[in-house]
C-alpha cells in the first residue's frame, strides 16, 4: 500500500504547528493507523515529539541543504510500510531564503516536490474575517502548492468560530476543524525553540490530552481524505554524510543532543556502530571506536557539571591522540578552553582547542552555511563542500589560535571567512552538518 501524506503548515512561526501535528499523530495511531513523522528545515527537536507521538523516528526534510534525490530516498525511507507521512512544516509554508526553484529550504518545495497537500493551522487570535484573506492569500500564492484545509487555532468564542469560519468557507477553503484558546495545550519553550521531548514531564500523558482534543474538534475522516499518495522519484544517498568510522563514539545525554535522525540512520546502513557515552555521567568515548562526535545541545545549562567531569575529559584527552574527535555548536564549545555561562561565571571545558565562548551578551546567529574544508576531518576530504546550519547564542570571545576549519559561506553564497577550529586530530564548529554540497 502507498503512504498517503500531508503538510501540517501555517503563515507563521508560533501558530501551533506542532501541537496539532503530534496530535493528530497521536489520533491517527489510535484508530489504527501506522504513522511516520517529518520535519521540514534543520530542527532537531519537533522530530524527538513526532517520536514520542508515534513510536517511531522522526526524519528532517531539508531542501536547501539536501539534493533532492537524498530528499526522495529519506521520505520514501520514512514513508515505507506506513499508512499515512505527517510533515510539520518550519516556520511561515512559503518561508526559506532566495534561491534556485524547489531548492529555498521552505516547506512549500516539499509540498510541490512530494505532492503533498497542506493542512493549514491558522492562529485567529486578534482577528476575525481578516483571517480569510490571509487563508485566501496562501492558497493563491504558488499554484503547485496545494491548501487542502484549514484548523482554526486559538478561537475565543462560539461567535468568533462561526464569523471566521463562514469566511474561508466562502473563499473556497474548507475548514476541517477548530481549537479553542487552552494555556494547558501549550509546549514550554526555551532560546533555541522548544524545550526538548525527553525533558518535558508527563509527556506521554500530554500528547494523549492532544489527542483527545483533536479527535473531538477537528475532523479527522476529512483530514484522512485530504492526504495524497507521495510522489516519489528514485532516490540516493550520493549526498549524504558519510561515517566518520565504523565505531563512532557519540557523546549522548542531557547536554548533547541534537543529532539528525538522518545522518545516525545512514551511518548504520552504511554499517557503522554507533557507541554512545554520557560526558555528564562522567564517561568517555569507547577505546575501541574509532572516531568521537560531539553534538550540539546545551551545554550552558550543564557547565559546572561538565567543568567538574575530570575522568571525562582525561578519557577524551587521550582518545583524541590518536583518533579524530569533531564537535558541532554545543560540542565545538565544549572543546575550547573556558564557557562563560549566562550569569558571567567562567567554566573549564576540555582545552582540546583553544577558543572560549561566552553567553554574556546574548546574539543570536542564525542560518544556513555551506563550508569547504581546509582539512580532512570526521565531515569530509579537504576541500569538500558541507550543507549546514547555525544557530546559536553564544559568542566567541577568544579565537585561541588555532587554524580553522572551513572557509563558510552563507545560504546565498556570500562569504563568511574562515571558521571552526582544528588541532591535531580534533576539529569543531558551530555550524551543523547536514549533508554533502
Amino acid at each position: 500500500m502507498t503512504a498517503r501524506g500531508f503538510i501540517v503548515g501555517a503563515d507563521r512561526s508560533g501558530a501551533g504547528k506542532t501541537c496539532v501535528t503530534i496530535g493528530l499523530m497521536r489520533a491517527f495511531a489510535r484508530a489504527g493507523l501506522a504513522v511516520r513523522g517529518a520535519k521540514s528545515g534543520p530542527d532537531y527537536i519537533d522530530p524527538s515529539f513526532h517520536r514520542a507521538a508515534t513510536g517511531h523516528p522522526g526524519v528532517n526534510l531539508d531542501s536547501w541543504a539536501m539534493e533532492p534525490t537524498l530528499i526522495d530516498r529519506l521520505a520514501g525511507q520514512q514513508a515505507a510500510g506506513a499508512d499515512l507521512l505527517v510533515v510539520e512544516s518550519a516556520m511561515g509554508l512559503f518561508d526559506g531564503i532566495p534561491g534556485a526553484q524547489g531548492r529555498t529550504g521552505a516547506a512549500a518545495d516539499l509540498a510541490r516536490r512530494l505532492g503533498l497537500p497542506v493542512l493549514l493551522v491558522h492562529d485567529v487570535s486578534g482577528h476575525s474575517r481578516t483571517a480569510a484573506a490571509i487563508v485566501h492569500g496562501m492558497a493563491a500564492y504558488d499554484p503547485g502548492v496545494k491548501i487542502g484545509g484549514v484548523v482554526l487555532n486559538k478561537v475565543g468564542s462560539e461567535r468568533h468560530e462561526i464569523l471566521v469560519r463562514d469566511a474561508i468557507e466562502k473563499a473556497g477553503i474548507p475548514v476541517l476543524g477548530t481549537l479553542r484558546r487552552n494555556l494547558e495545550m501549550v509546549l514550554p519553550e526555551r532560546h533555541l525553540g522548544l524545550v526538548q521531548a525527553g525533558e518535558h514531564a508527563a509527556l506521554d500523558a500530554f500528547i494523549e490530552r492532544l489527542a483527545d482534543r483533536v479527535e473531538k474538534t477537528l475532523d479527522l475522516a476529512a483530514i484522512k481524505a485530504m492526504a495524497a499518495p507521495l510522489h516519489l522519484a528514485t532516490g540516493s544517498t550520493a549526498h549524504a554524510l558519510p561515517p566518520p568510522g565504523q565505531r563512532i563514539a557519540l557523546a549522548l545525554d542531557e547536554a548533547f543532543s541534537f543529532v539528525y535522525p538522518h545522518m545516525l540512520d545512514h551511518w548504520r546502513d552504511e554499517g557503522a556502530e554507533i557507541v554512545p557515552f554520557s560526558p555528564l555521567a562522567g564517561e568517555g568515548p569507547d577505546p575501541s571506536c574509532d572516531a568521537g562526535w560531539l553534538p550540539g545541545g546545551y551545554p550552558e545549562l550543564h557547565a559546572g557539571r561538565l567543568a567538574a567531569a575530570s575522568t571525562f575529559r582525561d578519557r577524551l584527552t587521550a582518545f583524541s591522540r590518536t583518533r579524530p574527535v569533531h564537535g558541532e555548536c554545543g560540542g565545538f564549545m565544549v572543546l575550547g578552553k573556558e564557557l562563560v555561562d549566562g550569569e558571567g561565571i567562567t567554566h573549564r571545558m576540555t582545552g582540546l582547542l583553544g577558543h572560549t565562548t561566552s553567553f554574556t551578551a546574548r546574539h543570536i546567529t542564525l542560518g544556513y552555511r555551506q563550508a569547504r574544508l581546509m582539512a580532512d576531518c570526521p565531515l569530509g576530504r579537504a576541500g569538500a563542500t558541507i550543507n549546514g546550519h547555525e544557530f546559536h547564542y553564544s559568542s566567541l570571545i577568544e579565537s585561541g589560535g588555532d587554524a580553522p576549519l572551513a572557509d563558510l559561506s552563507d545560504g546565498e553564497g556570500r562569504s563568511l571567512g574562515p571558521a571552526g577550529a582544528r588541532r591535531g586530530n580534533v576539529t569543531g564548529a558551530f555550524f551543523h552538518a547536514i549533508a554533502q554540497g
